[in-house]
């Protein structure tokens, strides 16, 4: 690593001095643009225009490049520039307002910077305003929000795990700057660990991804990118960012400085976020979903007319309640746990005080998960060509507190190293074609420290793939493909478990000391292989109308859960059995899309089907009498399963803006996923087996805004905005044993109101007032684990489970300096 790092570094301070510089201007009727961010794709070149709509690019090698302009409110404009050197190159760019927010550049998942309409997959990017203006307790809801065909399987208002087209968990990728988010992604309570107010971009790919990036990116990809610095004028810019939420008083506020010079940038951020029980009109305050987040970051790095080096830390830290669900069965009050296993009569637990149900304070139970990440990022150019190098250190620490009487006690305590590495070189452009070969994977080791629950093994886990990508373009047609192998070894030795009599609890013991020791996990070791590829078409009919199709086949290795797991993970209230004998899931799935983009309206449409070869799931354990089977606690036991699968539906989206309406807009989307069992003794059986287990329902989402431009030197705009969100009831489930239950349909009234206020010259910050679930509507998803979390057969009330959040006033304040 050294050599190469000394190779780049050397290639950096030695490159030639020959460059030159772009200025311009832009505008829009007549009007300047301010704002505004241009930048030269596959660069680190880029610039914000100032209140005159000028702009600067300067030390830009001489070479051909294409130059890319970005604002709110205004198509994107695109033009291939020529930079000499020792010139300067003067440009004047109109761009048309339209009020279609849509971010049409993306970079995941290809080499280069590509636009969304010249991929063949279905890619879809979520800008940081639109982010912004989204109100949610989690990250992950905010994507979900903008992104049709995203969903979240959730564990309340802070554990969100992303689901798409009806595939969750260890299928779908999350990245942090390009790095693979490893933490314990396999719970069903583990959440993505990442600072909400630091997400920059963000990116979302629906289907097979694992070309790119390996195993784990079968359903698709979430690419998250934390600020970085884009205006090259050495002075300290920043952003704070406040808000509340009232339903569960959730308090966050964000902060970042950056500097971008002329050799150097850094970068701070930090963060803060904590919040109460959240509260619905049925529950009243639900018992331990409060939560207190802390987050730090750090960016150091260096840039020459050659490329950059980024040095980057991160530090997540968060306190997080584990709700159980357990209740009084006349009053539904909730009630806490205060005796141990046996001891516990989950029927006689006390009531909970109003003053425990109302605090930000968490209870004994809760679970502590610390995230810590050290990486760096390299990108050059090498001849004609690039080198992007990658390599990162992440452990991830989750302690989740079970016991009661002893509350300094873990019940689960894992901690997970992992190294991530990465190479991809850009070859250079030959005509209309582009290559890119690359290798990346990791290095995991996960532990047991001082637990008395242990759901899986201490493993070790060694992953790596190689592959090759291409892409050619001509005229309106475009091709692109490739092809990838990765092999992964999972292993651990035998894990032997012994009852404590002393402390009263389990413990880890090794050999020699076995004696009255159970063999929970026996040795394991085992080679994956999978080998990836894709290809695509995309064809621009006419300058509004594209057209896309893809047939790709995904990968993934059985994650450790789904192989060795053997016992009570306490935080997901959840008995695991795994099987060691299963085989890695492979997928194949066709994609065909259109788009149309016209001065009064745009419109896609996205049709997937997917086909899955030993695809696992859960299904829960029943007796001879069809109950659950259960411990004391009332926690019950699912077991893993693998069948073939069939997952097929359609994403859409309508928006109409306009042009004489300036600043109106009716945005409109649609998402449905059919999954089904292709086991031949599930064949007919409906929800008894043949429907596949955390499906969405049909979903629309319907909003209108107008923006009103005003003539006030304060309040420079104001954007009213009404949203419906409708769910279709879910009756194709998984009811085998009574894993799900069919889920009723519901609709959600959301108002809205954005005001851009003027507070210093031509700075402007936002003011972000929301009411979501205006009418306080009573309801579960079908993706919330809450709705499963009951110990009784019968309810007086007639309600069973948790419910949703109800009514919830948001303000945000975001002020850019």
């Amino acid at each position: 690593m050294k050599s190469i790092l000394s190779i780049l570094l050397l290639l950096a301070f030695t490159a030639s001095a020959q460059t030159g510089k772009i200025t311009g201007k832009l505008l829009s009727e007549g009007k300047a643009v301010e704002r505004a961010s241009i930048s030269l794709a596959g660069t680190a070149f880029g610039a914000w225009s100032d209140s005159l709509g000028s702009f600067m690019l300067s030390r830009i090698p001489a070479g051909t490049y294409q130059l890319r302009v970005s604002c709110l409110g205004y198509d994107d404009a695109e033009q291939q520039v020529a930079v000499k050197s020792n010139n300067s190159l003067t440009l004047c760019i109109v761009l048309t307002a339209n009020d279609v927010l849509l971010n049409d550049v993306v970079v995941t998942g290809v080499s280069r910077a590509t636009q969304a309409r010249e991929n063949p997959v279905a890619i879809m990017g979520i800008s940081s305003p639109a982010m912004e203006r989204t109100a949610a307790s989690d990250l992950m809801d905010v994507l979900a929000r903008n992104v049709p065909g995203l969903h979240t399987v959730k564990t309340g208002p802070n554990v969100s795990k992303p689901s798409i087209r009806g595939l969750g968990y260890n299928r779908v990728l999350t990245l942090y700057d390009g790095i693979r988010q490893e933490g314990q992604q396999w719970g069903d309570e583990h959440g993505i660990e990442v600072d909400a107010y630091d997400i920059n971009r963000a990116e979302v790919i629906k289907g097979p991804a694992s070309l790119m990036y390996g195993s784990d990116a079968l359903a698709g990809v979430i690419s998250l990118f934390p600020y970085t610095p884009d205006m090259d004028d050495g002075k300290l810019h920043g952003k704070f960012v406040s808000e509340y939420q009232s339903n569960n008083n959730l308090v966050g506020n964000g902060l970042r400085i950056g500097y971008n010079g002329r050799k150097f940038l850094f970068v701070l951020r930090g963060s803060y976020r904590m919040a109460n029980n959240y509260r619905n009109a049925i529950d009243n305050r639900v018992y331990n979903t409060n939560f207190d987040e802390k987050n730090l970051s750090a960016l150091a790095g260096f840039k020459t007319n050659k490329g950059y080096s980024h040095f980057n830390f991160t530090l997540y830290s968060n306190l997080q309640g584990i709700p159980d669900g357990s209740r009084d069965s006349l009053t539904r009050q909730f009630t806490k746990q205060v005796r141990e296993r046996n001891n516990d009569d989950i029927k006689s637990r006390p009531l909970i005080p109003y003053n425990e149900l109302n605090t930000y304070r968490l209870s004994p139970l809760h679970q502590r998960i610390d995230h810590y990440r050290i990486y760096t990022h390299h990108f050059y150019q090498l001849g004609k060509g690039n080198v992007d190098i990658i390599f990162s250190l992440q452990q991830n620490i989750r302690r989740e507190y079970n016991h009661p009487t002893m509350p300094n006690q873990a019940g689960m305590h894992v901690r997970l190293n992992t190294l991530n590495y990465g190479l991809r070189y850009d070859a250079p452009r030959l005509g209309n074609m582009e290559v890119t070969v690359g290798i990346n994977g990791m290095l995991q080791q996960n532990k047991s420290i001082d637990a008395t629950d242990f759901p899986i093994p201490d493993y070790a886990l060694y992953d790596g793939g190689a592959y090759w990508y291409a892409k050619w373009k001509s005229g309106k047609w475009g091709v692109s493909g490739g092809a990838r192998y990765d092999l992964r070894r999972v292993q651990w030795k035998d894990f032997f478990v012994r009852n404590n009599a002393a402390a009263g609890f389990d413990e880890h013991v090794a050999l020699p000391d076995t004696a009255n020791a159970v063999l929970q996990f026996p040795a394991y070791d085992k080679v994956f292989k999978g080998i990836s590829a894709s290809v695509g078409f995309t064809f621009q009919a006419t300058r509004d109308i594209g057209l896309k199709f893809n047939i790709g086949r995904g990968y993934r290795a059985p994650n450790i859960t789904e192989m060795a797991s053997n016992g009570l993970d306490p935080g997901a209230h959840i008995i695991y059995l795994g099987n060691r004998n299963f085989d890695p899931e492979f997928s194949l799935e066709t994609d065909l899309g259109a788009s149309a983009r016209f001065s009064n309206f745009s419109a896609e449409l996205s049709l997937f089907n997917n086909h899955i070869q030993h695809y696992i799931y859960l299904t829960m354990l029943a007796d001879n009498n069809g109950n659950p089977i259960t411990d004391a606690q009332g926690n019950k036991t699912y077991q893993y399963q693998q069948a073939a699968a069939q997952l097929y539906g359609m994403e859409a989206g309508f928006s109409l803006n306009p042009v004489k309406l300036r600043g109106f807009s009716f945005d409109n989307n649609l998402s449905v996923v059919y999954g089904f069992n292709k086991n031949e003794i599930y064949e007919g059986k409906g929800e008894q087996g043949a429907y596949l287990p955390l499906i969405p329902p049909l979903k629309i989402w319907s909003s209108i805004t107008q923006k009103i431009t005003t003539a006030s030197k304060w309040f420079t705009s104001i954007t009213p905005k009404v949203e419906v969100e409708w769910a279709a009831k879910q009756n194709r489930f998984l009811g085998l044993n009574h894993t799900e239950t069919p889920t009723p349909g519901y609709a959600l009234l959301h108002i809205g109101l954005t005001a851009d206020i003027r507070y210093y010259k031509s700075r402007s910050m936002q003011l972000y007032i929301q009411v979501m679930n205006l009418l306080d509507k009573v309801y579960q998803s079908n993706l919330s684990r809450l709705k499963y979390f009951e110990y009784y057969n019968q309810s007086p009330n007639g309600h069973s489970g948790m419910y949703n959040m109800g009514r919830n006033i948001c303000v945000k304040l975001v002020l850019p300096f």
